[in-house]
């Protein structure tokens, strides 16, 4: 969140948050559950609604810095109440806040209210061998929600790269013009920009591979299977990282990938661990060697699905790999709605597991007091856990609309009573590949007397030709991200926009310190401008050896 917002929602901003709340005659609470945000309250506290905004964003952030520093706000009432506050912001964000990674936050953080024990484990203690259950039986629920959410994040994205029937993703050449064309590049992506391009085709190939192939295995029963899919989770998360400035995004999706770890891999010190023994019973060591047959056997089954189905070729001579999509469109689209639901039904399996584990670590409680309470706590978190499980099914099911239409009318109820509340959303991130034919950038420009222009810069988007692009994460400059989105379409596609060039000409200071910081650094700083205009240009990264 931008702190203070009032650039973008204050009374003078570019969209007042004011105008999203007005009470329509309903009642105090059928308002808050309709439009759940915390600033209805705001006139209580004789604040208008941008300024309540800024106090909720002041709050949550020292909340959230006192629940990173301190043990005991590691709670489900403080994550809770982050929640409320991020909830509450998004429902006046308008189009500022509606970004899928705004929905994963919204997601994930109430996941944590429900991961959170309700006691901190004394300092030092650790977790039972295998698992990250903790003290109670129930801890393992919630916290497999988040290798769900993990997955259903990682498989979308790349089912819908497919879906969208985008050419340069079929193609294989999408990454010959992401890094140049993405929202906010960093300094290393003018390095990528310029790899060999059957690299680029290789790594498109290595992206469909990690995001649809490798996230089944997040429930597989075999550890070292979920390690390695571990990895290569944060080997593409981090790459993203260092090439694109695609704020919290990446940093949120490395916390969900840890998910997918244990405490004994999260223990280990590197040079320190034991060297594991070899079982000695014939029971164990039978289990051990169907375990690495089958480890062996996924791994042979995905490298041989990989080089068929991108026809995968070594040219030795000039040391290349030629890939090419050999499947079509129509092959794709029965192969999803052939996996859809068994996809759904692999998360309902290992949801089972992980709830006759609980039960089986409930009968182990000792002492009828504290079983009493290990129940009510497991029945609260296991209907919890099932309850979201069969919402999620609904926007995870919108990839294949047969899958959707098919789903049980329950779990669409279930949905739509409490979808106002983002509880669980569809996800699918980098759609389509914009900018085939060149990066399209919008330019602002104001002047006094109509012939004579000056250029508005921005702080962060591509704008001055000389100027490398900058490193923000985890920041997010959500008005230099909707200019991106602007320059994609006709004027009238972002309404916003018109709202951004009235209050330039009008010199509101919240707005220019959204553009620059420093206002001095503002052009137009002692007088405003008499005219602003808005010039789409068409930006390519400069050549090695180039000046740009």
């Amino acid at each position: 969140m931008t702190c203070p917002p009032t650039g973008l929602y204050g009374p003078e901003g570019i969209l007042p948050a004011r105008r999203t709340l007005r009470p329509q005659g309903k009642g105090r609470w059928q308002q808050l559950w309709d439009t759940p945000t915390l600033l209805w309250e705001a006139p209580r506290l004789g604040l208008d609604t941008a300024q309540g905004l800024e106090l909720l964003s002041l709050l949550g952030a020292l909340l959230a810095l006192g629940a990173l520093l301190l043990r005991p706000l590691r709670h489900p009432l403080v994550y809770l109440l982050l929640w409320a506050a991020y909830l509450s912001a998004c429902q006046v964000g308008q189009v500022f806040l509606y970004f899928q990674w705004d929905s994963l936050l919204l997601e994930t953080g109430f996941l944590a209210v429900l991961v959170a024990p309700l006691r901190q484990p004394p300092q030092g203690k650790q977790a039972p061998q295998g698992g990250s259950a903790g003290a109670s039986p129930h801890e393992a629920l919630p916290f497999w929600l988040v290798r769900w959410l993990l997955f259903r994040l990682m498989f979308a994205s790349g089912v819908v790269k497919l879906t969208s029937r985008c050419p340069a993703w079929w193609g294989l050449t999408a990454l010959t013009y992401h890094y140049e064309t993405q929202c906010l590049p960093t300094p290393a992506a003018w390095l990528a920009h310029h790899l060999p391009v059957w690299l680029h085709k290789l790594g498109v190939v290595a992206t469909f591979l990690i995001e649809i192939a490798v996230p089944p295995l997040f429930f597989a029963p075999i550890r070292r299977l979920r390690l390695a899919a571990f990895y290569s989770q944060v080997l593409l998360q981090v790459l993203i990282v260092i090439t694109g400035n695609y704020n919290f995004f990446n940093l949120l999706t490395l916390v969900l990938t840890t998910a997918l770890l244990d405490d004994q891999h999260l223990a280990a010190q590197p040079g320190h661990g034991r060297r594991k023994k070899m079982p000695t019973s014939w029971p164990k060591a039978l289990l051990a060697s169907l375990s690495l047959l089958l480890e062996l056997a996924v791994c042979g089954l995905l490298a041989y699905g990989t080089v068929h189905c991108f026809g995968l070729e070594v040219d030795w001579q000039q040391r290349t790999i030629h890939s090419r999509t050999t499947f079509t469109f129509h092959q794709f689209s029965q192969w999803l709605k052939t996996v859809t639901l068994p996809t759904m039904w692999l998360g309902a399996a290992s949801l089972t597991w992980e709830l006759l584990a609980a039960l089986w670590r409930w009968t182990q409680v000792r002492g009828w007091l504290q079983k009493l309470s290990a129940a009510v706590q497991l029945s609260i978190f296991g209907t919890a856990t099932v309850s979201l499980f069969v919402i999620s099914l609904v926007p995870y099911s919108y990839m294949e609309p047969g899958t959707h239409g098919r789903l049980w009318a329950g779990a669409h109820r279930l949905f739509g009573a409490v979808e106002h509340l983002q509880l669980a959303n569809s996800y699918g991130l980098f759609r389509r590949m914009t900018g085939l034919g060149g990066r399209p950038e919008v330019v602002l420009e104001g002047s006094y007397d109509g012939h004579h222009w000056t250029e508005i810069e921005f702080m962060y988007k591509p704008g001055n030709v000389s100027r490398s692009p900058p490193v923000v994460v985890p920041h997010q400059p959500r008005l230099d991200w909707q200019m991106w989105f602007a320059a994609l379409g006709p004027h009238t596609h972002s309404p916003w926009f018109t709202s951004l060039v009235l209050r330039l000409l009008q010199g509101k200071e919240p707005v220019i310190r959204l553009l620059q910081s420093h206002v001095a650094r503002y052009p137009f700083h002692e007088q405003p401008p008499t005219y602003v205009r808005a010039q789409r240009y068409k930006y390519w990264f400069s050549q090695p050896g180039e000046q740009g």
